[in-house]
C-alpha cells in the first residue's frame, strides 16, 4: 500500500488537471474498488457522473490508471449537489 503522504501529494498536484476532464465531479483519496469490491489499495479516487467507455472519450479526457506510481480509481457517483 502506498503511504498516505505520497497519495496526498500526488492528488494535490494533479487535482486541477483531473477536474478539467469531461464528466469529473470530484477528486479524493480512498480505497480502490475492483469489480464492485472494496480493496485495501489506497488510491486517488476520481469521481465521475457516470462511467463512459474509453473509446468514446476524447484523448484529453481519458483518466490515467496510475499517476506517478499511485493507483487511480474512477468511481461513478452521479451529480454532486450541496444539501440545503
Amino acid at each position: 500500500m502506498e503511504p498516505i503522504e505520497k497519495v496526498k501529494q500526488v492528488k494535490d498536484q494533479y487535482t486541477d488537471e483531473l477536474m478539467q476532464k469531461a464528466n469529473v465531479v470530484g477528486v479524493g483519496i480512498g480505497l480502490a474498488h475492483r469489480n464492485g469490491v472494496v480493496t485495501d489499495e489506497l488510491s486517488i479516487v476520481v469521481m465521475v457522473r457516470q462511467k463512459v467507455p474509453r473509446q468514446k472519450l476524447d484523448e484529453s479526457d481519458i483518466i490515467p490508471q496510475e499517476i506517478e506510481g499511485v493507483k487511480v480509481d474512477v468511481q461513478s457517483v452521479g451529480d454532486i449537489r450541496a444539501m440545503e
